[in-house]
């Protein structure tokens, strides 16, 4: 088995979509693989198990994790952290494997002050835009998520909150395109994805707008919450973080292409995975994907023209890039910044996905940053870009 290939095993063994493992179990008539499917796919999009549902999932979970296992032996999982200190809470002079702390680097939290000035810019141009992209006092300002499972179960949580928020402009429209299995590198590498029967993500992005009634021209908003499966094959840090921002800088090249309207894209990187109990991403992978979020942003601001969003700089290829809510505590240690801590029943079975409790603390973080963040509140709360006040009408 090559190295390329691991990490597809990682996917199928946890997407239960792997049809050759799936038919080699269950030529032992252990498992109706039809219904595991279909529990699989209702976990993915974040919808609640009955016990009995639970059960045969994960036992299905099992058998696929058994066979892979036969085939190459996995390494146990990592035991959760001790003194692993959050990204926000190191200081300039603090060092994780000789990278500084803070989310903008430097230890600080925010971004530098020309990038906080560009990034007021674009949120000022955040209008409510008509079906074609021109600006209409009854258009709309589109905010969708792009991601994998965890994306997926977080944002249709945080897309009820939000919806039911009377602080949220009725103008705003907020689409999930979030899609389970969909990893970093399925999105920047449509042509090869994780599983013979993956539909192109793009493609399925189309439906959600299309049920939202929107149109790719209104889209000017996105939160990206993305990581790679298996980590630890692309190598050890910096080499994984690196092909993450990699596979980064594709997806958001493409996300630009496709919606031409897009201004400003906050980034989020994983939650803890101190109590994974499969490869998929365990720690410290999981605290060391916040690196490649920061890298990206830091290349933007030096100038990387593959991140250019200033058309007086040249082409543009990507949305202006911003730390969204930034994820990671300690576990039940937590972290200075809040009160957020990763308890045990906050994740799934795996370890790994989070359960009804991890995905509304992700959902109601997300929702206080559109609430509160300086530029965030400017499109998201009633008062619009446009300084009408929608909540009025």
């Amino acid at each position: 088995m090559t190295h390329r290939t691991f990490p597809r095993i990682v996917v199928l063994t946890t997407c239960l979509l792997g049809l050759g493992l799936a038919l080699a179990v269950a030529q032992q008539g252990q498992i109706d693989w039809d219904k595991a499917r279909r529990l699989h796919q209702k976990f993915v999009r974040g919808e609640k198990l009955t016990d009995e549902e639970r059960a045969y999932h994960d036992r299905a979970v099992q058998a696929l994790r058994a066979k892979a296992g036969a085939q190459r032996p996995i390494a146990p999982p990592a035991k959760p952290p001790v003194g692993l200190k959050p990204l926000s809470d190191m200081s300039a002079e603090d060092r994780y494997k000789g990278q500084d702390g803070g989310l903008y680097g430097g230890g600080r939290n925010e971004p530098p002050e020309k990038h906080l000035k560009a990034a007021l810019q674009q949120a000022k141009l955040i209008r409510p835009l008509d079906a074609e992209g021109k600006a209409s006092e009854d258009g709309k300002v589109v905010f969708v998520s792009i991601g994998m499972s965890n994306t997926t179960q977080e944002f249709s949580v945080f897309v009820g909150l939000a919806n039911a928020d009377p602080a949220k402009s009725p103008r705003v429209v907020i689409v999930d395109g979030a899609q389970g299995g969909m990893t970093a590198s399925a999105w920047a590498n449509p042509n090869r994805l994780p599983r013979p029967d993956a539909r192109n993500p793009w493609d399925v992005l189309d439906e959600p707008l299309h049920r939202a009634h929107v149109t790719a021209q209104q889209v000017q908003v996105a939160w990206i919450k993305q990581a790679n499966a298996g980590p630890a094959n692309f190598g050890e840090f910096p080499k994984h973080a690196e092909a993450l921002k990699g596979h980064m800088v594709g997806l958001l090249n493409k996300l630009k292409d496709r919606f031409p309207n897009l201004r400003i894209a906050y980034l989020s990187s994983r939650i803890y995975a101190g109590y994974a109990k499969t490869p998929l991403n365990p720690e410290p992978y999981a605290y060391e994907s916040a690196f490649a979020v920061r890298w990206l942003i830091q290349d933007q601001i030096k100038g990387d023209p593959k991140l250019s969003y200033d058309p007086d700089k040249g082409l543009v290829k990507s949305p202006l890039l911003l730390w969204g809510p930034y994820l990671w505590a300690d576990g039940e240690k937590g972290r200075k910044a809040d009160d957020l801590v990763w308890n045990p029943e906050d994740l799934g079975p795996d370890g790994t996905h989070p359960s009804d409790t991890g995905r509304r603390k992700v959902a109601e973080l997300l929702l206080r940053f559109v609430k509160t963040g300086p530029m965030a509140k400017m499109w998201f709360t009633a008062k619009t870009a446009t300084g009408t006040n929608d909540g009025s009408r």
